[in-house]
């Protein structure tokens, strides 16, 4: 009998062996997006080739040429992006709070690296004046190595 209770836990109780894996799956979960990041960079500089969906287009659109201007440029400072066109005048249509509106703005295309989205758009909203600013990406499927090998090094921390 005491063999049999030495080997069985008691009730309520979990192995170390299940905590480990439930530490492991936790830690995986939580460090997956910088892990995706290592091992695209790692299989570009084994390969010599570009994996799609590492850089991404953001699109932002702003009210005038001054905040964006001030958006750019803020963006750029702080490392979140490597480039960003400022496109002149794009007449805009849309719904807003149940009536079709019609403005004038200024369209940001923002050159990142898609794991920077995320923290991108947070920024965005902060600083951005509309109440719900467009902000949308979409990956870079392919481009030139060259210009993509750029895109990394303006965005390397100093």
């Amino acid at each position: 009998m005491d063999k049999l209770g030495s080997r069985c836990p008691l009730p309520g109780l979990l192995r170390p062996s299940v905590l480990i894996c439930l530490l492991i799956l936790t830690a995986s979960f939580l460090t997956y997006p910088m892990l995706r990041t290592l091992s695209l960079q790692l299989h570009s500089t084994v390969t010599g080739s570009y994996v799609s969906g590492t850089y991404s287009i953001v699109f932002v659109n702003c009210p005038n040429e001054q905040i964006a201007r001030d958006i750019a440029r803020a963006i750029l400072d702080k490392k979140l992006a490597a480039s960003v066109n400022i496109l002149p005048k794009a007449s805009s249509l849309y719904f807003w709070n149940g009536e079709i509106e019609e403005a004038t703005e200024i369209l940001l295309l923002i050159k990142t690296k898609t794991s920077k989205v995320h923290v991108l758009s947070s920024y965005i909203r902060l600083v951005h004046p509309f109440e719900i600013p467009e902000v949308f990406s979409l990956p870079m499927d392919q481009g030139d190595v060259h210009y993509l090998k750029w895109l990394e090094e303006g965005m390397e921390e100093d």
